[in-house]
């Protein structure tokens, strides 16, 4: 094991102990880098499930976390992001780099800086959910107040598994809520040392518990469970169906953000340094494992050569290397299905008609582990499965555009709406265009920035309700209205 952990491998954490799954089994976590067992991790199920919704319910009604001021809340998340960017820095940076095969220039300098501001946000906000008073007619005082849903089960993808635990239990905590958190099966290790930290932070027991297992056994059992009050998913769309179809039964409000093929339109007037470097991180940065990926590249006609000749020559140069390496940009896929459904698209582009001008071959990286080249496909149409199909991966299409207005209604052609990026020199256009396309966030001169005070969220197949800023607390609270009678 080359990561020593505050907890015994193998347990999850529930009412503020670690314990063993009700089953007695656990399962392998893998680095997809090199194929080596990391830690056995508990295989959870609806008992632990049950145990945990159990706890968060003490929680929300004891004193310690029920009783708890909003402003104790706040400093409660302020001294846990303190502790992930103090002491816990390091080994929860190369853990999630581990676990996830991502290089350990993002774990350690994006991943970790942003789920401990994500906290620091939160906690900033927690004590500032105010009510309104309303005038109502007759001799009534009116008010309301927003008070916590009650027990949260969030549940996270294998991506971004730091982050995206943060983007849910910091505000379902800073409302006075109670989670109950199911990482992502391969990658659960972060989520695990994420409540280690919490309890170190004087979290009181039950407010947050994780328990590990797959989404067939333990995150069924979170969404059918009658003691579950909100359900909060990040994932693929066809699982964020299913969620939506099992949460019917117990009335739950869902959160779900889920997949995307997102479009990155570069004009005629675009500064094209800038758009090139753009289009690379937007689609290469986290190896293409991003909801958010800038997949879909609409170049105007006019300046499609020079472009695609400055893009692939940085794709070629982008090696795919040890992502424990701090000079590494392009890790391992994260796992071996993953690795094999982009070869089926790679596959799919070439035999569609589509030109590979980059990559498109596993990558040897010392006879082992799961890598794959940063490729792009030129010349692709719209009808191509790389074109309208997620893929999850390092996989680039280009696709050549006459006008503003044919690009915006080719991108807005596709199920998904989860992000877009429009590069162009001229204000007016880019005001009308991010208007026009329909995607819950448009960069405009740049791509995959992301802010705690930013709401993320899609649009159409891309999942409904937001991530971030304050318009995350109206998914963590619910609005009282309170009539006073005065006579």
């Amino acid at each position: 094991m080359t990561v020593e952990f505050p907890f015994p491998t193998g347990s999850q954490f529930v009412a503020g102990e670690w314990v063993p799954p009700a089953s007695g089994e656990t399962f392998p976590t893998t680095d997809p880098a090199t194929g080596e067992t990391l830690a056995p991790l508990a295989r959870g199920g609806a008992e632990d499930v049950d145990r945990a919704v159990s706890a968060a319910r003490a929680a929300l009604s004891g004193k310690e976390w029920g009783g708890l001021s909003a402003r104790a809340r706040g400093r409660l998340l302020w001294r846990l992001a303190d502790l992930l960017e103090g002491d816990q820095a390091e080994r929860l940076s190369r853990t999630e780099t581990l676990d996830n095969g991502k290089p350990i220039f993002e774990s350690r300098y994006v991943d970790l800086p942003s789920a401990a501001s994500v906290f620091r946000y939160y906690a900033g906000l927690a004590d500032k959910l105010e009510g309104e008073t309303v005038p109502v007619e007759g001799p009534f005082f009116a008010y309301t107040r927003h008070e916590p849903l009650g027990v949260v089960g969030a549940i996270v993808p294998w991506n971004f598994p730091l982050i995206m635990a943060a983007w849910k239990v910091a505000p379902a905590l800073a409302c006075g809520n109670a989670v109950v958190l199911k990482p992502a099966e391969t990658t659960s290790l972060t989520a695990l040392l994420l409540a280690a930290a919490a309890a170190e932070a004087g979290l009181p027991k039950g407010a947050l518990n994780v328990v590990t297992g797959f989404g067939a056994e333990a995150g069924a059992a979170l969404v059918a469970h009658a003691g579950v009050d909100k359900l909060s998913f990040t994932g693929s769309t066809s699982v964020g169906q299913e969620i939506l179809r099992r949460s019917a039964d117990t009335l739950k409000p869902v959160t779900l953000e889920l997949g995307g093929k997102s479009a990155n339109i570069v004009l005629a007037d675009a500064d094209v340094e800038s758009a090139v470097r753009g289009a690379f991180n937007g689609i290469f940065y986290g190896k293409g494992e991003v909801c958010a990926a800038g997949s879909r590249l609409f170049l105007h006609r006019s300046l499609h050569d020079a472009f695609v000749e400055k893009l692939v020559d940085r794709a070629r140069k982008l090696r795919p290397a040890d992502p424990l390496d701090p000079k590494t940009r392009l890790g391992a896929i994260h796992n071996a299905d993953q690795l094999e459904k982009i070869e089926h698209y790679v596959k799919l582009g070439r035999d569609q008609g589509a030109q590979l001008v980059a990559g498109g071959r596993r990558a040897d990286v010392g006879g082992r582990g799961l890598f794959y080249e940063a490729t792009v496909f030129d010349g692709v149409d719209d009808a191509m499965a790389i074109a309208r199909e997620e893929i999850f991966g390092p996989v680039l299409s280009i696709l050549t555009f006459d006008d503003v207005d044919e690009a915006v209604a080719r991108a807005n052609a596709s199920r998904y709406g989860l992000a877009a990026g429009v590069w162009t020199r001229d204000f007016p256009t880019a005001y009308r265009a991010s208007a026009a396309l329909q995607a819950g966030t448009v960069w405009v001169n740049t791509y995959n920035f992301y802010d705690p005070s930013a709401p993320f969220g899609g649009f159409k197949m891309s999942g409904f309700g937001r991530e971030l800023g304050q318009k995350a607390l109206h998914h963590y609270t619910q609005t009282k209205t309170v009539w006073m009678g005065l006579k």
